[in-house]
């Protein structure tokens, strides 16, 4: 389907739903009969139904919380006088259950959408012959991926999670079901990103629905990404490989910033060669970037230790990163820019309520680059690991001063180095705490003294030692579960830490 196709279908998704329940498109309940009896019946429908799987993705509260869950304890964010005061207590280290950080029903209600195709989608075979078994497969692919990707996220934010696999009538009447564990739900990842692999397009014959819908190359960095956190270095590696030797992805070696972020942070034609896969925004469904970093209201603001990632060339000041201040981020005023800036001639500045149009990135090829390059480190192959770290940084003007050179014998330090390329390439993309929390939790906890370096550096002085004491007690690293889902899940037991 074309990207216009995909913008009509949702508008006429939002016409027929928004007069009524928002799930209401969604209600399978046999008594109610429309949906089960009447909707699954062409393969039009079915396509409608797996675009309503990528448009809940677009969700502002599902987009907020992937990004808090992803920054708020690292160090690449500060907060304004109008931050929540949530948001406070999780800078100081006070993360209770009543925390709205610990909310998921934004992302368990994108999965019930997935769980709806995977499991009514195969009933379209019958009533229509058009649709073919590869055909079906394929959209099955797409609603698996997404499935797998959501249950990634609350992996890395939860551990132990419940695993929602059945449709549900509405997003308020899911199971009540206890955790599954870390193991558990790993495996039903790797099972979704499987069948992905297996059953997905190679291509929909247009680059802006090859990097904004699943295909087998999306199920390559999916997998990639989870055998890395997993530590199984050599499938991670096998599937970079799969991307970069595919000769569909490149780094853009642009001629000065602005043409930088023109083509990599906002492509106005759509996606770049450095696309793996991106969330679409446009003037009809805007990016919340604007509300985050933009809007008189924004709650963030680009954290004290940021610029240093990035550096300063003392002999030639006008030399810079391509990705720090005029792209990423706003020195003279400390906005966050990447998803919320914009050039207008050669004038940068940060987009109004009207033109927040950037995609919002989920896996570009730097990404798998470095994915590539951690599991190297981890594999005897160093020196490999630092061609990959020097070509990521040399596409983007990285200043010597961010130059490092870690033996090649020495994965710690390689990983320690990875760990500050990735906050310059990925800042504000929410990965830094996962990234951080990858890289201390390998090899049980042997490099948990990087993550606390961080966390001192960026913490409070009033509370630093508080903080340290917390996050040296490894289950502190992940999220409690929130108070509503226990009193709601009688099943539920609470996460250790928090008990």
């Amino acid at each position: 389907m074309k990207a216009r196709e995909i913008k009509y279908t949702l508008i006429i998704l939002l016409m027929l739903f928004t007069s009524t329940s928002c799930n209401k498109w969604l209600d399978l309940k046999p008594e109610d009969g429309i949906i089960r009896q009447n909707y699954w019946k062409t393969k039009e429908q079915l396509n409608a139904a797996v675009i309503g799987c990528y448009s809940s993705l677009l969700n502002y509260d599902l987009i907020y919380q992937l990004f808090r869950w992803g920054e708020m304890r690292g160090d690449m964010l500060s907060l304004t006088p109008v931050s929540s005061i949530d948001d406070l207590n999780i800078t100081e280290g006070n993360i209770l259950p009543s925390n709205s950080i610990t909310v998921w029903a934004p992302v368990y209600q994108t999965i019930n959408y997935c769980n709806t195709v995977i499991e009514f989608g195969p009933l379209v075979v019958d009533s229509d012959k058009t649709l073919s078994e590869l055909q079906l497969n394929a959209y099955l692919a797409e609603a698996h991926a997404i499935r797998g990707l959501m249950y990634f996220y609350l992996l890395k934010a939860f551990g132990e999670v419940p695993l929602q696999l059945k449709a549900s009538s509405s997003d308020n009447t899911l199971e009540q079901l206890a955790k599954s564990s870390k193991e558990e739900v790993y495996k039903l990842i790797i099972e979704d990103f499987k069948f992905a692999e297996t059953h997905a397009v190679l291509t929909y014959g247009d680059k802006n629905n090859d990097r904004g819908r699943i295909t087998k190359y999306t199920s390559y960095a999916m997998l990639a990404d989870a055998y890395l956190w997993n530590d199984n270095y050599q499938d991670c590696i096998t599937y970079c490989d799969k991307i970069i030797n595919s000769g569909q992805f490149a780094l853009f070696q642009a001629p000065d910033q602005q043409t930088f972020f023109n083509t990599v942070y906002r492509n106005r034609l759509g996606y770049s060669q450095e696309s793996v896969f991106e969330l679409h925004f446009d003037s009809q469904r805007q990016n919340p970037a604007y509300t985050f970093f933009a809007a008189s209201t924004r709650p963030y603001l680009m954290g004290a230790k940021v610029s240093d990632y990035f550096g300063l060339d003392e002999l030639n000041p006008l030399n810079k990163d391509y990705r720090g201040d005029g792209a990423s981020y706003k020195s003279d005023d400390q906005s966050i820019a990447k998803a919320a800036g914009i050039y207008s001639g050669t004038d940068f500045k940060l987009v109004d309520n009207t033109n927040s149009t950037a995609n919002w990135f989920i896996y570009r090829y730097s990404d798998i680059l470095l994915f590539k390059a951690e599991a190297l480190t981890w594999t005897n192959k160093g020196q490999e690991a630092l061609d990959l770290i020097h070509a990521v940084r040399s596409r983007a003007n990285a200043i010597e001063a961010t130059e490092e050179a870690p033996a090649e014998n020495d994965p710690e330090a390689i990983s320690a180095y990875i760990l500050r390329e990735r906050s310059r390439e990925f800042a504000f993309e929410g990965k830094r705490w996962f990234d951080m929390l990858r890289i201390a939790k390998r090899n049980n906890y042997r490099q948990l003294d990087l993550m606390l370096e961080i966390i001192a550096e960026s913490a409070p002085a009033d509370r630093q030692q508080s903080i340290l004491n917390k996050y040296k007690d490894v289950r502190s690293h992940y999220f409690p579960i929130s108070q509503y889902e226990l009193q709601a899940d009688k099943n539920l037991v609470q996460n250790p830490f928090y008990q």
